[in-house]
């Protein structure tokens, strides 16, 4: 096997133990996944329920709109040029949705900000907790 074909074989591996990890640890996870910004995709997931093919598309696409929809984007260019930032820098790292019952946590890669890691769990998760556990599995799986 080429070396290409080692690295996206370890990749995978690590992308997969990333999302294993943060429905074991993350308390009350209901589902987990990773989407690539680059190609508005879903790498992986782990849910305790099934759902419709249609509904996984959405939610990267959702992800993609979260973090670099339009709006979004016009907001970063502007904290950027306010305070004479040049850098291709997000701001926007992590965002926290709560629906009816549901709590959605979105979460940047700190070294490759085109991953985002997603997290679902009750809408009676501790925040504090959920943020802390998934903080914490992402830095111990840095290499991605």
């Amino acid at each position: 096997m080429s070396t290409i074909g080692n690295n996206q074989r370890a990749m995978a591996d690590h992308v997969l133990s990333m999302t294993k990890r943060l429905r074991q640890e993350v308390p009350s996870c209901l589902a987990t996944g990773i989407v690539d910004m680059a190609t508005g995709m879903l790498i992986t997931y782990e849910t305790t329920e099934s759902h419709p093919a249609e509904v996984l598309d959405m939610l990267a696409g959702a992800t993609l709109d979260l973090f670099q929809g339009r709006t979004v984007t016009m907001i970063e260019d502007i904290f950027k040029e306010r305070r004479g930032v040049s850098s291709a820098e997000h701001y926007f790292q992590e965002v926290l949705v709560n629906s009816t019952n549901l709590t959605h946590l979105f979460i940047r890669n700190n070294v490759n900000d085109d991953v985002v890691v997603v997290v679902v769990c009750p809408r009676s998760v501790n925040i504090g907790m959920l943020f802390a556990a998934v903080r914490r599995v992402i830095r111990e799986h840095h290499g991605f």
